[in-house]
Order: C-alpha cells, then sequence, then structure tokens
C-alpha cells in the first residue's frame, strides 16, 4: 500500500515494484537444461564463460571421440553475453529451487566438471567459492578441474617484482583485491589437489603444475570482415581496453592521441561494442594495440591476429620463450611498453611494407594454436575414455 505515503514517495514505491516485476523470471522463460548426453565422458564448463571461452572449450572438446561438452553461465549482464548452453540471470542465482535443480542436472549429467575461476557453479549457497561445490561434485563421482583466466590466480605481489611496467602497484585498491583473491586460491589448489588449466603461459608462474590449455576463437569471422592493410588515408590504430588499468589504457591513450595529433595515425578508443560486431571494428584497423604491462597474450590478441592486423602489445621475453617451448612457434606481435610504444608505432606506420610482413605470420599462428584443435589435445589428455576390457 502507497496511498499513507507522500505522493514523491508513494511513485518512487510503486516505480520500484513495477522495476522488480520486471526482473522476476519465471521457469517458462528460463532456458532448459541441456538433454543429458549418452557419450561416456559428459563435461560441464562453467560458470564465469569469460570472453566466452567456456562455450569455446565446450566446443573443443566435443571434437574428442567419445565427449559431449556443455557450457553454462551466470548471466550478469544481458548487453554483453557470449554464447553458452544454459544459464541462468543473476537474479535467479539465490533462489533456493533453481539452485536444487541445477544440482541435480549436473550430479546427474555430467561426468567431468572445469570450474571456471574457483566460482561456485551449483548455485548460491552462501560460499565465497566452489570449495564447497566440488566437494559435492566429487562425493558424487565427478571428476573435477579448474580453470583460471588470469586475475583469478595470478598474484599482484609476485608480478610487480617481475615486471618493470607491471600495473600493480602497493595500496592499489584493485591491487589488494586481487592480492587477497589470488593468495586464497593459491591456497584451494594445493588442498584441493585436482588437476588445473590456465588460460594463458604467464599463468604457470603462478600455477607451476597447471597445463596451459589455449584460448579458442573462430578465426572465420576475423578474417572475412578484415579490409586491406594500409588503405586509407590514415594507418587506423584501435584500442580495446577490457579492463583499463590492467591494459595500461591511461599511457596507450597518451601515446596514441598524441600519434593523432600529430596526424600519424587515426586513433580509436573501442568500447561498449558487443563481441559480435568487433570483427568489423578490428577488421576496420591496420594496428591493434593490445596492452602494455602484463606480459602475456590472450583473446583479444588472438582475435586481431586471426584478421591479420598488426598486433602490438607487451608480450616480453620470458612468455615468447616459453611459448616457443611448449609449441615450435614465435609469437607474431610487434613488442612495446610504456617507454617504447610511441617509436613502435611510429616506425610501423613509416615501413609498412615490414609492417605488413608482420600481420601476414598472425592468422597461421591464431589458426594452429587457438582454433581449438589444440585445446583439444589438451583436454583429451584429462578426459580420456577408458574402454572396459
Amino acid at each position: 500500500m502507497t496511498g499513507h505515503l507522500p505522493t514523491p514517495v508513494a511513485r518512487t514505491a510503486k516505480a520500484v515494484r513495477a522495476r522488480l516485476r520486471g526482473l522476476r523470471y519465471t521457469y517458462a522463460t528460463l532456458p532448459a537444461f541441456p538433454p543429458v548426453a549418452t557419450t561416456p565422458v559428459r563435461l560441464l564448463v562453467g560458470p564465469t564463460n569469460s570472453a566466452g571461452q567456456g562455450y569455446q572449450w565446450a566446443r573443443a572438446a566435443r571434437t574428442i571421440p567419445g565427449v559431449a561438452a556443455d557450457a553454462f553461465a551466470l548471466h550478469r549482464s544481458a548487453a554483453f553475453r557470449f554464447a553458452d548452453d544454459y544459464g541462468v540471470p543473476q537474479a535467479w542465482w539465490n533462489q533456493s529451487r533453481w539452485a536444487r535443480a541445477q544440482r541435480e542436472h549436473v550430479l546427474g549429467s555430467y561426468t567431468h566438471v572445469l570450474v571456471e575461476s574457483l566460482r561456485p557453479l551449483l548455485g548460491y549457497g552462501g560460499h565465497p567459492d566452489a570449495a564447497a561445490d566440488i566437494a559435492v561434485l566429487r562425493e558424487a563421482g565427478v571428476n573435477v578441474a579448474l580453470l583460471f583466466h588470469g586475475s583469478d590466480i595470478r598474484l599482484p605481489s609476485r608480478h610487480a617484482a617481475r615486471e618493470r611496467f607491471s600495473p600493480f602497484t602497493p595500496g592499489d585498491e584493485l591491487t589488494g583485491k586481487l592480492e587477497i583473491q589470488a593468495k586464497r586460491h593459491a591456497e584451494l589448489v594445493e588442498s584441493l589437489g585436482v588437476p588445473v588449466f590456465v588460460s594463458t603461459p604467464d599463468l604457470l608462474i603462478d600455477v607451476p603444475q597447471a597445463q596451459w590449455l589455449p584460448v579458442v576463437i573462430d578465426p572465420a569471422p576475423w578474417a572475412q570482415a578484415a579490409r586491406p592493410l594500409f588503405t586509407g588515408e590514415r594507418p587506423v590504430v584501435v584500442h580495446v581496453p577490457s579492463s583499463a588499468k590492467l591494459k595500461g589504457t591511461a599511457r596507450i591513450d597518451e601515446v596514441l592521441t598524441g600519434l593523432h595529433e600529430r596526424g600519424l595515425i587515426e586513433y580509436r578508443r573501442i568500447t561498449d561494442v558487443p563481441h559480435a560486431e568487433m570483427p568489423s571494428v578490428i577488421g576496420a584497423a591496420d594496428i591493434v594495440v593490445d596492452q602494455l604491462g602484463i606480459g602475456l597474450y590472450g583473446v583479444a590478441a588472438a582475435e586481431a591476429l586471426a584478421a591479420g592486423r598488426i598486433v602490438v602489445s607487451y608480450v616480453g621475453s620470458d612468455l615468447r620463450s616459453r611459448v616457443r617451448s611448449l609449441t615450435g612457434r614465435e609469437v607474431p606481435i610487434v613488442e612495446a611498453d610504456d617507454d617504447t610504444l610511441s617509436d613502435v608505432v611510429s616506425d610501423l606506420v613509416a615501413d609498412r611494407e615490414t609492417a605488413a610482413a608482420q600481420a601476414a605470420a598472425g592468422p597461421e599462428f591464431a589458426a594452429e594454436l587457438h582454433d581449438g584443435r589444440r585445446a583439444a589435445e589438451v583436454l583429451s589428455q584429462w578426459l580420456t575414455v577408458k574402454e572396459t576390457l
């Protein structure tokens, strides 16, 4: 009832109730649980689906004989969702009825579960991580492995000690939160004793016992949307910051804006673009500047390489050496950091023939390491189908 309230308050209360009604879900509106497969091995990946990788790894796993796989995701944002096999809106995460249904489905459907970022995936139970869920899964005979994407396991203090341009600084609020989280997750990794995968090779420093599970992309849309390099009036340089602090966006903006104002390039900072539209955005660029401080390459860089763009980023000699050792391939990304970015981009613009030759190595590299085949090879070592003798 709002009749006894002052008119402005009553209007606000009515608007809030209307908003809450709009957020309600019924079981009829929720995505149905996937049907239970009949294959010997049935994998579930979830619940973060970071950069759509849960879905992509599930698709890679499906290429392994005898394996079925699904990706589950907690839907936090309707605008920037990636594809998955099923999911649940944030509004339902705390609902006990849904959590019971999720638990029954997972325990009754899958032989293996790959838990992303140590996040709970059986519904809210008041737990800060997936340790309790993992105990339930293992008690039911489900094989469990962990998967980390980056800041969920990278220890900021260790990173800052080895990287000159590390974005992690003592006293910084984000650094402090990530330090606590990484330490807690490292303790759980040790205590749980289950297989561990990481999505980028640099994380093997933080989890030496882990295996590198390469990120997976579909190279086709990136190649199809790409125009020939250096066909515009000025070279187009793009930066797409998923995390401005971790990517070093402030310094990237400073340098590239300066080059733009000098007329050497056209700088485009890209934000709030749905992933489905990104192939055309990247395909319209000549140079893509990824990040300057972490010492890695991930999904965004792999996509830009697949598009045949000139990718500039701080990869670091250690990671280049590690990739070379693991794959026999050289990472075809142009190296740059805070101090060298301006000179690197200026040199690429000045010597376009050499720059284009560098970009030409990208599509083959992205296809060989990141089209899902290598990820399937890595997963198959865990998802081995044992035949009954």
